[in-house]
């Protein structure tokens, strides 16, 4: 069962549970729409049921906050029917093709088939290009090559899991899951920078105005982790 809700003016959020909330992003575009993440096998029907029933223009891409398998698990399925481009950040795309063991992992997740998705475009400067309405921006910590995906116009940010949340308040990213929490923290300064009016994970609720709960955060993560962060 999925649930879609209207978040801004161009974005919808789907969401199902398995145990967790897992959600993904349909993002409506000049040219039809975006997918942002891709859950679980057994979203696939209800992700391209909704943007069928959107009736806003064909599904063009798939843009991946990162590769761990709840937030591909849909993309063999959509491409079935629907030959459009995935992408992930270039250090991400190895790990989730199987070629390089994710950290704290014991094994190889070969949770994409090799050559299936590309690295997202970067200017001279290192710099993201924006892709349709989204910037993605570099926020690694969870996984090595996790982004973030913001939404300028509705100033939305779609966070995959640089964030959970609990009750409306900014939680860490799950630690058996985390590859490294003093750098996702400091990915967390995204946040200041770009101060959205919403602030989207995939395992939690939005979080309004999360950039006034970001210096709490970080003071309360750093305890945690011992004065780790430098």
């Amino acid at each position: 069962m999925m649930k879609a809700k209207k978040i801004s003016d161009h974005i919808w959020s789907l969401k199902t549970w398995m145990i967790i909330p897992i959600h993904v992003w349909v993002v409506v575009e000049e040219d039809g729409v975006t997918l942002v993440d891709a859950g679980m096998p057994v979203m696939a029907k209800g992700i391209m049921k909704f943007i069928n029933q959107l009736n806003a223009g064909p599904l063009r891409r798939i843009l991946l906050t990162h590769g761990h398998s709840d937030h591909v698990g849909a993309v063999k399925s959509i491409l079935k029917n629907n030959d459009v481009p995935v992408y992930a950040h270039q250090i991400e795309i190895p790990y989730m093709e199987g070629e390089i063991v994710y950290p704290k992992r014991k094994k190889l997740e070969s949770n994409l088939p090799k050559k299936l998705s590309q690295s997202l475009l970067e200017d001279k400067t290192g710099n993201m290009q924006p892709i349709g309405g989204l910037t993605p921006i570099f926020t690694p910590g969870h996984s090595p090559g996790h982004v973030v995906y913001y939404h300028e116009k509705d100033q939305i940010l779609l966070g995959g899991d640089l964030f959970t949340s609990k009750k409306g308040k900014l939680q860490p990213p799950m630690p058996m899951f985390t590859a490294d929490m003093d750098q996702a923290v400091k990915s967390a300064s995204v946040i200041s920078k770009l101060k959205p009016k919403l602030l989207e994970v995939c395992h939690g609720n939005a979080v309004e105005r999360p950039a006034d709960q970001l210096e709490n955060y970080i003071r309360s993560m750093e305890i945690k982790l011992g004065g780790g962060l430098s």
